[in-house]
């Protein structure tokens, strides 16, 4: 049995395709794994790292800049389709795949659409609440397309092979004991407060952030706080909530990283989640039902991630706010009061739990056995 998945960009697109081919392995030893990346992704650190082989095409991106550079260089857009699409089929040949699957990212629109061309069965997971694009453009040409929210088959045709299956979710994630997170982190008998805007960071919500540490240190005691400031933040981030008097090396309560590289065991730990709205950070909140304050990213195609934050909002699970009404006191006095109100943490983590999908990654495996057999 062969597999070749497409995937990259962003770890909400590599980490679903890494859990499910960890599962095929884990059921079909034999079974072999190939990843398509985009050349420069990330793709190209996190695969190999996995254990698995990854080789790479061209990016045939948009870019969604408003300028003259810009719009020019989307012009060369059709070429370089053209050009990933040849380097994918030349992929495909030479490993011969019994099925392809695309978990998101500029990798799977080159490479799904030569393995459809090729007449090889293809199925991509949606995670995003709204489609995307390579999942709208591909979607009639796709066998099976499987779908993260119940929401999004509103908005694909009903003549398209669709499936809700959830999202993968790590299985440490669900395991991780709750006390021995705390204690493992220091954690006594204050609520912790987990704070990330993803692995990049963002300057402005990190700014917003700095200064909620400012009136936390005002009330020095109420609760703890580990925030994470992205690949960007790092740098400056600590000079800056420096000036506000807060030294992250020695505060008892609020600690900077720049990763949260444990993330099991911190949202183990966790009583309420301040975060963007990426779907795989979502699903693993739903999978642990901490309660969030989501501040969906405006910078990103068809604002999927405000869509996905409103599917928890409506299920009683989070909070959101856009980013355009964010202040850091907002931000501040939402955190006190669902810190201070046990219950209503209790209710909205119980809707959390009702709603999430713990078998994401066991039902996209089967769909893909189902579509090899058949």
């Amino acid at each position: 049995m062969r597999i070749l998945f497409a995937c990259g960009g962003t770890g909400g697109h590599i980490n679903p395709a890494l859990a499910v081919a960890r599962l095929v392995k884990e059921k079909r030893p034999n079974a072999e794994i190939l990843f398509v990346g985009v050349r420069g992704g990330m793709e190209e650190k996190l695969v190999p790292a996995a254990g698995f082989e990854i080789k790479t095409v061209s990016s045939c991106a948009f870019s969604r800049k408003k300028s003259i550079a810009s719009f020019f260089e989307n012009l060369l857009i059709p070429k370089k389709i053209i050009a990933s699409e040849r380097e994918a089929k030349k992929i495909i040949k030479e490993f011969s795949p019994d099925a392809v699957m695309g978990t998101g990212g500029y990798a799977c629109y080159p490479v799904l659409s030569a393995a459809s061309r090729m007449g090889i069965p293809t199925l991509i997971h949606e995670a995003n609440a709204f489609p995307g694009l390579a999942c709208r453009v591909l979607a009639k040409r796709l066998t099976k397309l499987l779908l993260n929210f119940e929401v999004s088959k509103e908005r694909l045709s009903p003549k398209v092979s669709c499936k809700v299956v959830g999202m993968p979710v790590r299985d440490d994630i669900l395991m991780y004991d709750r006390e021995v997170a705390r204690r493992e982190l220091g954690i006594t008998d204050k609520p912790l407060l987990v704070s990330f805007w993803g692995s990049l960071g963002a300057r402005e919500m990190n700014k917003h952030i700095a200064e909620v540490m400012r009136l936390e240190k005002e009330n020095e005691g109420e609760f703890y706080h580990i925030h994470a400031t992205g690949k960007f933040g790092y740098g400056w981030m600590p000079d800056f909530i420096a000036e506000k008097g807060i030294d992250f090396t020695s505060d008892k309560y609020i600690k900077l990283r720049e990763y949260i590289d444990d993330m099991p065991r911190v949202l183990a730990a966790a009583d309420v989640v301040m975060c963007r709205g990426g779907a795989g950070t979502l699903s693993e909140i739903l999978a642990r039902g901490v309660p969030a304050i989501i501040v969906p990213s405006p910078n990103v195609t068809d604002n999927h991630q405000y869509k996905n934050a409103i599917e928890l909002e409506k299920i009683g699970g989070a909070v959101v706010f856009e980013e355009k009404d964010v202040t850091p006191r907002l931000l501040y006095d939402t955190v006190r009061e669902l810190l201070s109100d046990k219950k209503r943490r209790e209710k909205m983590s119980g809707n959390l739990v009702e709603n999430a999908v713990l078998d994401g990654t066991e039902r996209i495996y089967e769909e893909i056995i189902k579509l090899i057999k058949k």
